[in-house]
Parts: C-alpha cells; sequence; structure tokens
C-alpha cells in the first residue's frame, strides 16, 4: 500500500517540473521500514523513530519534513495517515555554512593530485582534474559539470541545459578554460565507448556525483586541505563560492561595481533571487571591510 502511494508521489512531483531526485531515497528507506513493521498508513511514531536513526539532528530534522510532506499528502485523501508535528524534533533552524575560499595554491594542489591517481591509464584523474579546473573557472553547480555533453561546448560558451531551476544558460568561458577542456578531448577520445557525456569515466559512461566526490575526498585528505575521514572540512561545491567571491573582490570597494556585478553574478550562476548572490558579501572580508569603512565616513560626515 505504502510502496504503491509512494511511487504515485514521485511521479506526481516530477510531473510538476521537479527534478525530486534526493527525496526519494529517503522516503523509499521510510516506506521500507514502516512496511517491515507492518504498517498500512503513516504513523507519528513511526516516522519520528526512523528519522533520529541518523547521524546528526539536523539531518533527522530534514528526514522528518521530506517525510511529513508525503504524509501531508496522503492524508488529504486518507485521514489515516498521521501528519507528525513540524517541531517534532526541535524548530528547524536554517544555518547556512560558511564556505571555505580556496587559494590559488589549494586548487592548483588539488589538480595535481587528482592526475596522479591511478590506475596507469585510467582517465579518471584527468577528468576530476578537469571538473576541478572548471568549477574553479565558472562558479558551475558539480551537478551541472557533470551533466554536460559534448555539444554543450559552443563557440559561445557553456550551455547549462534544465539546471538547478529547468532553466538553460550560456556561461561564457575563459581562453584557459577552454583550452584545458579541448586537451581533456583529445585525451576523451582515447576512451572506448565514450558517448554524448563532457566528462567520462573509464566505461565511457558519466561518472555520478558520489565517486566524484569519494575521490574527490581521497585527494583532499592526501593534500593536507581536508582532515580525517568524519571530519568536516572543504567540498567540492566550495569551488562555486569561491568563484562568486573572487569575482566580487575583483570590483575592488566600489559599491556602484558591487551592485552592477551583483546583478551579473545572479544571472551567471544560475540565482533565481538574487538575495542568494548578496550572501556571498558575507564570505567575502575584503569587501566587509570596504563596506564598513563607507559607512564610517557617512556617520562622520552626517556629525561634521
Amino acid at each position: 500500500m505504502l510502496s504503491r502511494d509512494l511511487d504515485d508521489y514521485i511521479a506526481l512531483q516530477r510531473a510538476r517540473g521537479l527534478k525530486f531526485t534526493t527525496q526519494p531515497c529517503l522516503l523509499r528507506s521510510f516506506v521500507a521500514a514502516a512496511t517491515l513493521a507492518g504498517d498500512t498508513h503513516v504513523t507519528t511514531a513511526r516516522v519520528l523513530d526512523w528519522a533520529v536513526r541518523t547521524t546528526s539532528d539536523v539531518q533527522a530534522r530534514n528526514r522528518l519534513a521530506v517525510v511529513r510532506r508525503f504524509a501531508e499528502h496522503l492524508a488529504v485523501a486518507d485521514p489515516a495517515h498521521e501528519v507528525p508535528p513540524a517541531d517534532a524534533l526541535g524548530r528547524w533552524r536554517f544555518e547556512r555554512r560558511m564556505p571555505h575560499i580556496y587559494t590559488g595554491d589549494e586548487i592548483a594542489a588539488l589538480m595535481m593530485a587528482a592526475r596522479r591517481l591511478g590506475p596507469p591509464g585510467s582517465i579518471r584523474g584527468e577528468t576530476l582534474a578537469t571538473a576541478i579546473g572548471l568549477l574553479a573557472a565558472t562558479g558551475l553547480r558539480v551537478s551541472e559539470a557533470l551533466g554536460l555533453d559534448t555539444r554543450d561546448m559552443t563557440s559561445e560558451g557553456l550551455v547549462i541545459r534544465e539546471t538547478k531551476f529547468r532553466k538553460n544558460r550560456l556561461v561564457p568561458l575563459h581562453p584557459t578554460a577552454r583550452t584545458a577542456l579541448k586537451c581533456y578531448m583529445r585525451r576523451r577520445a582515447q576512451v572506448r565507448g565514450a558517448g554524448d557525456a563532457l566528462f567520462v569515466n573509464d566505461h565511457g559512461r558519466r561518472p555520478s556525483y558520489v565517486t566524484i566526490y569519494a575521490l574527490f575526498l581521497r585527494i583532499g585528505r592526501e593534500t593536507g586541505i581536508r582532515g580525517l575521514p568524519g571530519e568536516k572540512g572543504p567540498r567540492l561545491h566550495d569551488l562555486r563560492h569561491t568563484f562568486a567571491v573572487r569575482s566580487l573582490e575583483a570590483c575592488d570597494g566600489d559599491r556602484r561595481a558591487i551592485s552592477r556585478h551583483m546583478l551579473a553574478l545572479a544571472t551567471y550562476l544560475g540565482h533565481a533571487d538574487p538575495s542568494h548572490t548578496w550572501w556571498y558579501l558575507q564570505a567575502t572580508p575584503t569587501l566587509m571591510r570596504h563596506i564598513a569603512d563607507a559607512g564610517e565616513a557617512l556617520m562622520a560626515e552626517g556629525m561634521a
């Protein structure tokens, strides 16, 4: 019963235009636990018992939120389904994690470590190194980079199709980034069975995010940029943050230039809401200092 309900729910969400890629895994895990216990309906006790079986309070609240939306959907047609209270595991408090802003030396070290990955003749090291370089040079999301096809390389730049918000956009390429991609394409041509994907593994298929991230963790620890397993540290996604912050720092404290650049950067990064781009000022100490100095100057003028 719950399994069939879940299949219908997933199909509905995707029909609405949502990618809905991570939630199904959590929901299937919950449904499996509920079915094993003999449940035919969602119950608050089962949801809470399942939700807390994870590694952190944040993850537990996330699991609760995902199943709660599923329960709300089911309860419309069948009130026998229980909808757990939203704050059953404490109030949700969104805390944006401050990004790690990579230095040029750190990015170079990661790319060198990636190219040392074996085995001999494997393309995976070159794939990871080129992906890291592309993320640093363009600010793409990891999923966007891995989703690129060879046809998306055009004379005007990279065509990013069906992004996070179901929109396409064109990302210009610096000549150095274009040269690096052309070099990778020559190496890629040696992989038997390579299909449409720009980035490929040794079997010619598009590498998964999980595989790429596992390799990134490995070279991150080898270079000392990340700590031991289980410890938090710089992420692959932080290359996107690094691109945004470095581009803002290039404005050199000019408030008008920053405002203009923010609008362009929001479009370039594919942000649906420009406020998501303004957040990067918090991770840009140089610009925050300029803003503080400007504020003090205005106060001094007013008191004069």
